[in-house]
């Protein structure tokens, strides 16, 4: 029998795998061999095969106290983007593909009730939208709860009940966010002072999968992706490392 790791139980109640005490995996790339993990108390690594890969695995991290990190979620299947994945900095919008970095996790937001996270959560309804039109750069990459249409946004805005069963629990990855404060102005509409960069793309997430490649997202199990928004600790720094295996520990 495997042994409950002291403070996750709340994954095992979920059904998660447990990790002996300690222990770290025997493959793979843990937090110690990568170069921008810092003062991180959680980490999330995402490898792929090859960076054409749209499939890859998923575990998680954590400090054990005593200078080293212990596994607590096992290797576990991921979709990444229908394009594979690239450099963050180099990513284009509408390509498809993941962004490899490392990139902090900032908030979380879903379909269903807040799961128990510590993280920042919303629990959107079907006026909650996510912008990320070119044409309107204070409004891009950003969560709206406006009451309107966006028709003029065309297909830059994501519609989020529309999306269904994946956005059942969604954490948001610090990819491309806007770094300037967003505020609310009289017409409901949510705007940055400080732009990002419009040509990058918006909206990358780590998100329940649905069985295939994403438009750049990182895609897991319903069971998994609860039990990791019950785990994450804003105090403790959480981060996510995304690249695949032969480069990822530069990432």
């Amino acid at each position: 029998m495997r042994a409950a790791v002291v403070g996750i139980a709340s994954l095992a109640l979920l059904g998660l795998p447990p990790v002996t005490a300690g222990a770290a995996s025997s493959t793979g790339a843990t937090p110690d061999t990568l170069a921008h993990v810092g003062e991180a108390g959680q980490v999330i690594v995402v490898t792929a095969p090859s960076w054409r890969s749209t499939k890859g695995t998923l575990r998680t991290f954590e400090r054990d106290g005593a200078g080293g990190w212990r596994e607590v979620v096992r290797a576990t299947p991921a979709w990444l983007g229908f394009g594979g994945l690239v450099l963050g900095a180099k990513r284009k919008q509408g390509t498809g593909t993941t962004p490899a970095g490392t990139y902090a996790i900032t908030s979380a937001f879903g379909r269903l009730a807040d799961p128990g996270t510590s993280m920042p959560y919303r629990q959107f309804d079907h006026n909650d939208s996510w912008t990320y039109d070119p044409h309107h750069p204070f409004t891009y990459n950003v969560f709206q709860t406006a009451a309107i249409n966006w028709r003029s946004y065309g297909g830059y805005a994501e519609h989020l009940w529309a999306k269904g069963p994946q956005y059942r629990y969604v954490a948001v990855l610090d990819f491309n966010l806007p770094q300037g404060p967003v505020r609310t102005g009289s017409d409901g509409i949510r705007r940055t002072t400080k732009p990002p960069n419009t040509k990058m793309g918006g909206g990358i997430f780590l998100h329940v999968s649905k069985g295939k490649p994403t438009a750049g997202c990182i895609s897991i199990p319903l069971d998994t992706m609860r039990g990791i928004l019950a785990w994450l600790k804003p105090a403790k720094h959480p981060v996510i490392v995304i690249g695949p295996e032969s480069d990822i520990r530069s990432m």
